[in-house]
């Protein structure tokens, strides 16, 4: 099975626990997910089954999207409600028009500085795990460029703030809370957070793990799992001809005249990935290469 399949993660769960579980209901070893969400919130994980998994980090790479709700005048070192408060402040009453401009300061491209209590790796160790041995201080976080894409503020009650947000990879949304918090001067932590799309997936096409279970028993899964090339509809499609389709799976390097790239004359990449398909049938992601006058395709992933 080298599907993908849209998973409605719960709060209370990692991203690791739902693996295990599409395991054990699938009975299939390799599984995995497409980016951590955090054990506090809920929302779309896609999981990749099989071979699927090659193209973890293609998903990974995609677009993001979140409701959440900001909590001010609390501040916590982990940037959510999980972690330890540092700061209080009972006494939080800000103007909605200083709210609305210390959002309008994380739009766009935008230096981020990553919460210490996070999976990134300093030295080859995460820092999340440095933090809890009491070494937060010792760590060195340089900011980190993401783009804001958009984003709107949903409602405002008392302190509680609720927004959407749609963001570059790498983006911490508990950052962009605790930086309103500061920039506000009352301090904030992400109080509520619920992932609604990774890429093409999106909590219409979610499926929970106990409807997994059920449609996966009652022989209905099929129409809930993706093929792989499903999430990769960025990329332009090769067309190898059938005479070239065993020496590319062999890993030879195939010249123009053995395949056709729809678009090509409009990209000016000298390097890019592409979806390659022969007899209309997907096989595999190819590197596309430009050298002057000479355009070649080799294979970067096999699913055949």
């Amino acid at each position: 099975m080298n599907k993908i399949v849209n998973i409605l993660k719960p709060t209370g769960m990692t991203s690791h626990d739902v693996v295990s579980c599409v395991r054990r209901i699938l009975n299939i070893k390799k599984v995995g997910h497409t980016g951590t969400l955090d054990p506090d919130a809920a929302g779309v994980l896609p999981i990749c089954l099989g071979r699927a998994t090659k193209v973890s980090e293609l998903i990974l790479n995609k677009d993001k999207s979140y409701i959440c709700e900001l909590t001010l005048g609390i501040e916590t070192d982990t940037y959510d409600s999980s972690g330890t408060i540092l700061y209080r402040n009972d006494g939080c009453s800000i103007d909605k028009s200083k709210i609305v401009q210390a959002f309008k300061l994380q739009e766009g491209e935008i230096d981020q500085i990553p919460p210490v209590y996070s999976a990134l790796k300093v030295g080859g160790k995460k820092m999340c795990d440095l933090a809890r041995k009491g070494k937060a201080d010792s760590i060195e976080i340089k900011p980190r460029k993401v783009n804001i894409k958009k984003i709107d503020i949903l409602n405002i009650s008392d302190n509680k703030i609720t927004f959407y947000v749609e963001c570059s990879k790498g983006t911490y949304v508990r950052s962009i809370c605790h930086d309103v918090g500061a920039y506000l001067g009352c301090g904030g932590h992400m109080s509520f957070l619920l992932r609604t799309s990774s890429g093409r997936f999106d909590l219409e096409n979610s499926i929970t793990l106990e409807q997994l279970e059920e449609f996966s028993k009652n022989g209905t899964l099929d129409e809930y799992l993706y093929d792989v090339d499903y999430v990769l509809n960025n990329l332009l499609e090769a067309d190898l001809k059938p005479s070239a389709k065993k020496y590319y799976t062999n890993g030879g390097t195939i010249d123009s005249k053995r395949f056709t790239v729809k678009g090509l004359k409009n990209h000016d990449e000298k390097t890019y990935l592409v979806r390659v398909y022969c007899q209309n049938i997907f096989i595999g992601v190819g590197k596309i290469s430009k050298d002057n006058n000479t355009i070649t395709l080799k294979s970067d992933k096999l699913f055949i």
